[in-house]
C-alpha cells in the first residue's frame, strides 16, 4: 500500500494570474482623453459617442467628460459626455 494519494497533474499546473478584465470607471465618473473605460474580451460593451475601440477590444475615450452607461438595440453601451 502507498502512503500517498496519486495527484499527479493537478499538483503540477501553476495557476495563471487573472488579466484584470472589468469594468473601469463608474457612469457619471469624469475622465480625460485617453482614459481606460473597460478591458474586455469581445465586445461585451459598445462604443458610443466620444469613445473608441483599442485592438483588444478594450474601451477608451477620446474626449474628456463624464461617463454614461445605456443601451441601444439591446447592447450595452458607453459613451463620454
Amino acid at each position: 500500500m502507498s502512503k500517498h494519494k496519486a495527484a499527479g497533474k493537478t499538483r503540477q499546473h501553476v495557476r495563471p494570474e487573472g488579466k484584470r478584465l472589468g469594468v473601469k470607471v463608474a457612469s457619471g465618473q469624469k475622465v480625460l482623453v485617453s482614459n481606460i473605460l473597460i478591458r474586455q474580451r469581445g465586445t461585451l460593451f459598445a462604443a458610443g459617442k466620444g469613445v473608441k475601440v483599442g485592438r483588444d477590444h478594450s474601451l477608451y475615450a477620446t474626449v474628456s467628460g463624464t461617463v454614461k452607461f445605456g443601451q441601444k438595440l439591446g447592447k450595452k453601451q458607453v459613451s463620454v459626455r
